[in-house]
């Protein structure tokens, strides 16, 4: 039998995938997550409360491999993904420090900041965040090899900052809960109305949920939104609960904003702009549930890393590290996004929702930056807040 004879152009295009196939390194990298994370408790999960996540992480980052398979293939390029849940602080380390050990030249997680930091700390690879909005991770606890995909907390507030000011409701009534977590995100929401100008009605007002009879009064909303005149109602509340039951309960007809309401996200189901359609119905079909924020976040992540291998498809772990704050990633949201040089945070448009549909973008048309608009929200470079050099 006679073999078919190739042409010279397609004998050229042949030896030269070979040859990148057999010079091609493999990226390795490890997905680290919490194991029994109490956010996917079900009962909780089932609430779907704006801008918490409802399922796993990895659901995204594995979508992002599959479709860069073709680009991958391209260029003789392989990322390979390995998935652990540790239990807490100490096994996230070690699990990073054997990740690191097997060759991993990235991790990707998606932990609690404190968590977080202990395998920034204990590895020499990029870390990518995936899961931590607290602001220090960009500021005073910042750290040269972190990268942050998920949007700061600040990024959120002054997102919804700039859909108030451009609504002109400036008059903003807070309400705010007593965890740590509810007091270090008001801290962020004084600061961004402050930097847009809104002006606060009088005290925070706290919010309690309680048991207790003689707390009763301070989870009513009549009650805490009574004898005063605002524009908007800003609802600080990280756990959600509280926060969902305030629309249409004020005692004057005005939108509530923050964590009900008028929410922002990184992503939103609904978003029909820039193809985001096509990729929240293909993550549906793969994971069978909405894609959320958090989800996106994580799609983000495996986008990352299928354009380090496509970039450097003969690299190395420290050419993977030097070309990952150079990358220019594409997430359907219409610009192109990289990493701020300054505090490792990924420069993008965040979106306003109602849970129902997409209401606007931000940055909202008209706020100004001298170099680049995404940077009017979170944290400047003038503000030089992360002292660690990268």
């Amino acid at each position: 039998m006679r073999l078919p004879t190739l042409r010279p152009a397609a004998l050229g295009a042949a030896l030269l995938l070979a040859a990148l196939g057999a010079q091609a390194a493999t990226l390795k990298a490890a997905l680290l997550s919490r194991e029994d994370d109490p956010r996917l408790e079900r009962s909780r999960a089932e609430r779907a409360y704006l801008g918490h996540p409802t399922g796993l992480p990895e659901d995204g980052v594995r979508l992002a491999l599959e479709e860069g398979g073709f680009e991958l293939e391209a260029v003789g390029a392989k990322v390979e993904l390995d998935s652990r849940a540790v239990a807490d602080l100490a096994a996230a380390r070690a699990a990073a420090l054997a990740a690191e050990k097997a060759g991993a030249a990235v991790i990707v997680a998606e932990l609690p900041a404190d968590w977080l930091l202990a395998v920034a700390d204990a590895v020499k690879v990029p870390v990518l965040n995936i899961g931590a909005a607290e602001d220090r991770l960009r500021a005073a606890d910042c750290r040269a090899r972190l990268f942050h995909l998920l949007p700061s907390e600040r990024m959120r507030a002054d997102a919804l900052a700039q859909g108030l000011l451009q609504r002109k409701w400036q008059k903003v009534l807070v309400l705010a809960g007593s965890s740590p977590a509810d007091q270090a995100r008001l801290t962020v929401v004084q600061a961004a109305m402050k930097r847009y100008g809104l002006q606060p009605v009088g005290a925070v007002k706290p919010f309690k949920l309680s048991g207790d009879p003689r707390e009763r009064d301070l989870a009513n909303p009549l009650l805490l939104t009574a004898g005063a005149q605002y524009d908007a109602v800003w609802v600080v509340d990280s756990d959600g609960e509280f926060a969902r039951s305030l629309p249409y309960r004020t005692v004057l007809p005005r939108p509530v904003v923050g964590d009900a309401g008028l929410v922002a996200v990184g992503w939103h189901a609904q978003f029909e702009r820039f193809g985001a359609p096509q990729v929240s119905r293909r993550f549906a079909k793969a994971a069978k549930r909405p894609m959320t924020a958090h989800d996106w976040t994580g799609w983000m992540a495996g986008k990352a890393l299928v354009a380090l291998a496509a970039a450097q498809p003969k690299g190395n772990a420290a050419a993977w590290a030097a070309a990952l704050p150079k990358l220019a990633l594409d997430g359907s949201k219409g610009v192109s996004m990289s990493f701020r040089p300054w505090d490792g945070q990924l420069r993008q448009p965040l979106l306003l929702t109602d849970g129902q549909g997409v209401i606007s973008q931000a940055p909202v048309e008209g706020i100004l930056h001298p170099v680049n608009v995404l940077d009017t929200l979170g944290a400047d470079a003038p503000e030089k807040l992360c002292k660690t050099p990268r």
